[in-house]
């Protein structure tokens, strides 16, 4: 029983830093103990005509045997308006027993104010005042790129005539990230084949910069169409769970054959837990302005309902040896 204890609180906290990565100054700790958050979802983050808070608690036994507890905060949201959503809410854990589902909550409450907003005029927003000293480390990612230190974007010569599936595919490279002298740069890759991660890998440590780097973290998902799974795998390079959290954070945002490699350059100064926020803002600022998000409904279908493959063949030394693990609904 620990052990399954265990592990639900480390799935709970991967999923809690990949929400709060995601969803930045949006997300909200209530009680870091009681696992009790508040998110606020708006139909336009820029111009937001409709709102809703949504407040969970994720039980001792989320995600594995019981939903997380949650309350809908709108003044607007009463009768059958509210009994809809909430049975949409509960058709997603139905349909996702097992899995992660936050991220599709939130998406699916997202999708019904884009709706409403196109549908119907807005009623005054009632705003609530709120403290928000919680966040107060998010704040910090803002401020986070120092030009003192800068990692410059790198610029490979890919010719972009190519259609062997085993060529090295186009390197892009993420904005990067500073804190506190620890500088986070994000590399991401389309990739088909295990061949190609081992060839994106060699081609980053071919740049003395990135080959300095203290950390490599990186992690891919390809997606088998003939037999619809998940190839999939992560490293952390010496940073502790930091390969599985990336890789975690993929598989909500539901991306599919592509590679992210994120160069951690150590400063000095200890970041805690702050290191792992940074890691994962750098993969997702990267994959979002590269367009390999998908879409809410597609996350739902998907989630939970695919088998998921960690193969370690192609990257041995060993090409006869692999390790492959399914997990199925």
């Amino acid at each position: 029983m620990a052990e399954g204890d265990g592990g639900s609180d480390q799935r709970q906290n991967e999923e809690i830093e990949a929400m709060a990565a995601i969803y930045g100054e949006e997300w909200c700790v209530i009680d870091d103990c009681a696992k009790i958050f508040c998110i606020r979802i708006s139909d336009d983050i820029d111009d937001p005509k409709w709102t809703l808070c949504l407040q969970v608690m994720l039980p001792n036994e989320y995600p594995g045997t019981a939903p997380p507890i949650y309350q809908l905060n709108a003044p607007w949201l009463q009768g059958q308006e509210r009994a809809d959503l909430s049975n949409s809410l509960e058709e997603i854990y139905i349909e996702n027993i097992g899995e992660s589902i936050l991220y599709l909550w939130v998406e699916k409450i997202r999708d019904v104010l884009i709706q409403k907003s196109q549908m119907t005029e807005p009623v005054p927003d009632v705003k609530k005042k709120t403290e928000e000293e919680d966040i107060e480390c998010e704040d910090d990612l803002i401020l986070a790129c120092q030009p003192e230190n800068p990692v410059k974007a790198l610029d490979f010569d890919v010719s972009e005539n190519r259609t062997e599936i085993e060529e090295l595919p186009p390197i892009d490279h993420g904005i990067p990230i500073t804190d506190r002298r620890s500088t986070f740069q994000a590399h991401l890759a389309p990739v088909v084949c295990p061949k190609q991660v081992k060839m994106v890998l060699a081609k980053l440590y071919e740049n003395k910069k990135i080959a300095s780097a203290t950390h490599n973290i990186y992690a891919y998902r390809i997606y088998c169409e003939d037999k619809q799974t998940f190839l999939q795998d992560c490293e952390d390079d010496g940073e502790t769970a930091a390969g599985g959290r990336l890789l975690h954070l993929m598989e909500i945002l539901n991306v599919r054959n592509v590679m992210v490699v994120v160069s951690r350059w150590y400063g000095g100064i200890l970041l805690g837990p702050d290191r792992f926020k940074h890691i994962n803002n750098c993969a997702r600022n990267i994959l979002v302005e590269k367009n390999y998000t998908s879409s809410p409904e597609e996350s739902s279908k998907t989630l939970g309902k695919n088998k998921k493959c960690s193969w370690s063949d192609g990257l041995s030394e060993n090409p006869g040896v692999s390790i492959c693990s399914y997990v199925l609904k």
